[in-house]
């Protein structure tokens, strides 16, 4: 790594303030290589990190941070800010065991005010931070960074809408815009009269001209005051933001550290003076800085390792296509038997393989925007006219439409599939993309069928099974390679609720849903090599439970192991437990599935044979169980 002549220096934005103004650009400069070194030797979240460098060095430079709260919406845009408060020279351990986060985490540092995994509570969250430092009667600011993306969250609205009718004097939010294109002619002079326009005097001459209007006879002042509008329908593209008693300023150049400083200097002055609440539009681009990324910032926005001179990324490792892959794949075939299916996801087209839906089936293909409540609304909609609406959402993102899924699609029974990418333990992205609840929340809903392959080649017969069901169904599936299994060529539907012996035996039921029937198998091998017969169930659903044949053999075996990548908190546990129950079956059991706390970042290998979650974590437990009692 080559030295950094102002980085080495910094380890707070205190450090950071003791910088020459007319030098941070430098800094800029440093924390952009930084990231790129860093990010090609630990991969993440690359182009929306350095394309807000600039942003994040200004705000820490002219606001007192800590004090001041800084609230970043998700946090891929976060890495200058990590750089910036001390953690540096931790990059390398991001998104490992024991290391730092991906995303911003109060317990890793007193500068990251509040979590962000998910789009679009930044604003919520710093109005509600600005509202507290009120009741307290303090001065704080309290600054909300969200990226355009961010604000077709409907939460994000409904936070400006709140806060324009509190009028909130100490809150700043900061539009990270890399998407909308503007002319250089028009935008150095929107960046221009954006910068001058928040002056002090600008704000009294303001201030004077609304009086002066004040004293015009009728029609002149109704002149006066259409001239007025029609400026500011030229001059302002804020209008909406004006609308909901917002000061608008912007845009301004988001690359350009001296006019960022400028303005935030001049925002803190408005806020000062009671102006705010404040919104500041920056016009940045996604990769700035560093060619590949700017080219291709879609590709470069997550990325594996690579190499900084060619953006060259490693090959992946050949190996059996993605379970969100041949999910994808499935979709196609499936929609080119039937016009009626068509594809939903919430700006995730890439990241759940409807990208490729959408290139085979454009009409029928629907990006709603981080908007996962109005998706699930949108897609029953859709069913309620016949359609077969298939919204593909990962696990922990569909957490944020939970009213919606009960209230739209349950209890009208509408014909909805959920394609739930990311079930289970997801690795480096941590506690915040989790995805451990969608059964629980999902199987106690009326009407509602939960699927679980335990390989991808069941997923493409369930997937199937769900899009001909003629009602809601989910089938939820984990991030990653699949087991190499071969596909069947025919798709096929599966019987409702019946779930599949992988093997027999009478000392002790082992019960999986999902991928984890394959290390039960193993561990059954295991144990029979110790002279214990270990039964093998692919539960296939977690809604309707094959209660019947689990309860059966539960009751010969008198022991039962049930297993699950998920919450052991109402999940297939769970409902095996209330199986048993309802059918009076008497039975040990052993609950294995995700404890009741976070599970943060790290090897989804690594954390799964620390919880049990393995072959010889399942056959440990199996031999315990039994050891508690005679075999049958």
């Amino acid at each position: 790594m080559s030295p950094r002549k102002w980085l080495h220096g910094i380890r707070s934005p205190a450090d950071l303030r003791q910088v020459p103004r007319d030098r941070l650009g430098e800094v800029a400069r440093e924390l952009r290589e930084e990231i790129v070194e860093q990010v090609s030797r630990t991969g993440g979240h690359l182009a929306s990190s350095l394309g807000a460098v600039e942003l994040l060095t200004a705000l820490h430079y002219v606001f007192d941070t800590p004090r001041d709260r800084l609230v970043l919406d998700v946090g891929h845009q976060g890495y200058a800010h990590k750089m910036l408060t001390g953690r540096r020279e931790a990059f390398e351990t991001m998104g490992r065991e024991g290391g730092i986060g991906k995303f911003l985490r109060p317990c890793e540092s007193e500068y990251d005010h509040f979590g962000a995994g998910h789009a679009g509570t930044s604003i919520s969250a710093a109005l509600g931070m600005a509202r507290a430092i009120q009741h307290r009667g303090e001065d704080a600011v309290a600054i909300a960074l969200i990226g355009d993306g961010g604000m077709t969250a409907g939460m994000a609205f409904e936070a400006l809408n709140h806060a324009g009718a509190l009028r909130q004097k100490n809150l700043v939010v900061v539009l990270n815009d890399n998407e909308m294109s503007i002319s250089p002619n028009v935008g150095a002079l929107s960046s221009f009269l954006s910068r001058k326009l928040s002056a002090p005097m600008v704000r009294r001459m303001k201030g004077f001209a609304k009086e002066f209007l004040g004293t015009l006879p009728g029609d002149m002042l109704h002149w006066a005051q259409k001239a007025e509008e029609s400026l500011k329908v030229f001059f302002s593209p804020g209008l909406l933001f004006e609308a909901l008693n917002f000061r608008y300023v912007g845009p301004v150049q988001g690359h350009r550290i001296e006019v960022l400083l400028e303005t935030f200097e001049n925002v803190r002055e408005m806020l000062a003076a009671g102006d705010g609440p404040v919104l500041v539009h920056a016009l940045t681009a996604k990769g700035y800085g560093y060619e590949p990324a700017e080219r291709d910032p879609l590709t470069y926005h997550g990325v594996s390792p690579f190499e900084v001179t060619s953006g060259r990324m490693e090959p992946s490792r050949p190996g059996p296509p993605s379970y969100t892959r041949v999910f994808s794949d499935t979709l196609i075939e499936l929609a080119h038997e039937d016009p009626r299916i068509v594809g939903i996801t919430a700006a995730m087209p890439g990241g759940t393989g409807l990208d490729r839906f959408q290139r085979e089936f454009p009409s029928r293909f629907y990006d709603v925007g981080i908007a996962e409540q109005h998706a699930v609304t949108f897609a029953a909609g859709l069913a309620a006219e016949g359609l077969k609406p298939v919204a593909a959402i990962y696990s922990t993102f569909l957490q944020r439409a939970y009213d919606q899924v009960v209230h739209d699609v349950c209890v009208q029974n509408l014909d909805v599939t959920f394609a739930i990418d990311r079930a289970g333990i997801v690795g480096a992205d941590g506690a915040t993309h989790q995805g451990f609840y969608d059964v629980a929340f999902l199987r106690t809903l009326p009407n509602m069928v939960v699927m679980a392959p335990k390989d991808e080649n069941e997923l493409r017969h369930m997937l199937r099974t769900a899009v001909e069901h003629p009602g809601p169904a989910a089938v939820r599936y984990p991030r990653g390679g699949g087991r190499g299994v071969p596909l069947d060529p025919e798709i096929k539907s599966l019987p409702i609720g019946r779930s599949e012996l992988l093997r027999d035996g009478d000392h002790v039921l082992i019960a999986a849903l999902g991928t984890l029937a394959h290390e039960a198998l193993d561990a059954a091998t295991e144990l029979a090599a110790e002279g214990i017969s270990a039964a093998v169930v692919n539960a296939r659903f977690a809604k309707p439970l094959d209660a019947e044949r689990i309860s059966a053999l539960a009751g010969r075996c008198g022991a039962v192991v049930t297993v699950e990548e998920h919450s052991g908190l109402g999940g297939f546990g769970a409902a095996v437990l209330e199986a048993l129950a309802a059918a009076g079956v008497t039975a040990r059991v052993r609950v294995l599935a995700i404890p009741d706390v976070p599970l943060e970042h790290g090897s989804p290998a690594a954390q799964r044979a620390g919880l049990g979650l393995d072959r010889a974590g399942i056959a440990a437990a199996a031999r315990e169980l039994l050891a508690r009692g005679e075999r049958r």
